[in-house]
């Protein structure tokens, strides 16, 4: 956290010096815009209006990720409980033959504690 914090300062002291080295006043058109500032404001603008459109590109995908994510999360979740009532069956087993009710109650999720 330390490390983000400076870095952001890092950062904020580059852009004071930028901002301060390019004053100059300058006009930029574009179609039928124009648009007359400092060349800090200009550039900043720029960048800023890039990171806009390249964060608006990746959102699609990133959504797409996220939900991939918390459905197999869910596949885990249900996966893992599969396997933790194998293993209690497995271990009941070995201690004395289950009868159908009691394989019946483990697989429903009931817990049945193997006799010692």
């Amino acid at each position: 956290m330390i490390i983000l914090f400076i870095l952001g300062l890092i950062l904020g002291a580059v852009s004071v010096a930028f901002t301060l080295q390019n004053t100059a006043v300058i006009t930029v058109n574009f179609l039928s815009w124009q648009l007359t500032g400092s060349l800090a404001l200009i550039l900043s603008l720029a960048i800023a209006s890039g990171i806009l459109i390249a964060f608006l590109l990746t959102l699609p995908e990133s959504i797409s990720n996220y939900l991939r994510y918390r459905r197999v999360m869910k596949e885990n979740k249900r996966l893992e409980e599969d396997l933790r009532r194998q293993k209690e069956l497995t271990v009941f087993a070995k201690n004395t033959p289950p009868t159908p009710e009691e394989i019946s109650k483990i697989e429903e999720g009931v817990s049945i504690d193997p006799a010692p």
